[in-house]
């Protein structure tokens, strides 16, 4: 349905928030390196689990 593609664009863009800001942090001095590997590993994890769901498009034929 569209608001449940909706929620998983929103979590997917999270997750890719929790990828790159902790990078950022951390470079700034401003967060610590073991609790940005947490996070990163958390937004890549939620970004593979959710984005293939909204972004492959249906009834488009899939190349071998």
């Amino acid at each position: 349905s569209k608001e449940m593609k909706l929620f998983l664009k929103i979590i997917s863009f999270i997750g890719l928030g929790l990828s790159i800001v902790p990078a950022v942090l951390v470079f700034g001095g401003q967060m610590e390196p073991a609790t940005c590997k947490q996070l990163m590993f958390l937004g890549t994890a939620l970004w593979f689990l959710t984005a293939p769901y909204w972004m492959i498009k249906k009834g488009v034929a899939k190349e071998d």
